[in-house]
């Protein structure tokens, strides 16, 4: 890749990796309009520049919540989310692991992500108004896990899909916003650990990853500020007609090309 699309593409991740748009799915559609083809640590490392941005916001919540896993404090409110937090990591292990092929397949599938998109845009439109003030609870974190679950699949939104299910549930927005993000940092260290064999096995240039991840952090940290204000004006359900529109228009190409 040139520069120019290495720079392209982390400021999809960037702008998308937050924002309930699916940034898996951007990704893909980016890379067939570049008619690039990364390999997929690239997209491991763009996804690490965001990860970046989580463990700076919330730096101050992950170190109380590392504290009381290590003294098993489960009664405090931080020993509650680390509770949850392993809860609802449980669910993405199983399906990544069990379906990894399967899904790694769908990252070049623009039917896929167009059909995704049009999902994540439903889950979006019914989370409208449903705003509560109840704390989270087990149950609560296993549902927002099992969703995050099925966001491996390019084209269904992490933060839309896991934010909407907590409003769902009727859970404060506050909470829903922090639990959400928390529980991505797991999964983006896990999906690290898996893809980084690529760097002891392939002849991988380095520099266009440190790149790529140095723009999706500072891209990123502006776009989760910029989400923190929607969800909390109660806006958050407005981007379904986004994924509506990019998810069919992607369709009808794919059908018609």
């Amino acid at each position: 890749m040139t520069l120019i699309e290495v720079f392209i593409l982390a400021v999809v991740q960037g702008l998308t990796e937050w924002l309930p748009v699916s940034s898996s799915g951007h990704l893909v559609i980016t890379q067939k309009v570049l008619g690039v083809n990364p390999p997929l640590i690239f997209d491991v490392m763009l996804h690490v520049g965001t990860l970046m941005v989580v463990l700076t916001v919330f730096r101050k919540d992950i170190l109380e919540i590392i504290k009381a896993f290590v003294r098993r404090d489960f009664e405090t409110e931080e020993g509650k989310l680390a509770l949850f937090i392993v809860v609802g990591s449980v669910p993405i292990a199983i399906i990544g692991f069990v379906f990894y092929d399967f899904l790694k397949s769908l990252f070049s599938n623009l039917l896929a992500v167009g059909l995704a998109l049009l999902i994540t845009g439903c889950v979006l439109f019914f989370s409208e108004k449903r705003i509560g003030n109840r704390k989270i609870g087990i149950l609560d974190s296993l549902l927002i896990g099992l969703a995050q679950g099925i966001t491996i699949i390019p084209g269904i939104s992490r933060s839309g899909v896991t934010l909407a299910t907590g409003l769902l549930r009727r859970v404060d927005k506050a909470t829903a916003f922090k639990y959400s993000f928390l529980l991505s940092v797991p999964t983006v260290i896990g999906a690290t650990v898996m893809e980084s064999k690529e760097l002891a096995t392939a002849n991988v240039d380095m520099t266009p990853l440190f790149l790529g991840a140095i723009i999706s952090m500072i891209v990123g940290y502006a776009s989760l500020k910029l989400l923190q204000k929607i969800v909390m004006n109660e806006k958050f359900h407005l981007f379904a007609y986004y994924c509506w529109t990019v998810g069919l228009a992607i369709i009808i190409f794919t059908i018609f090309q």
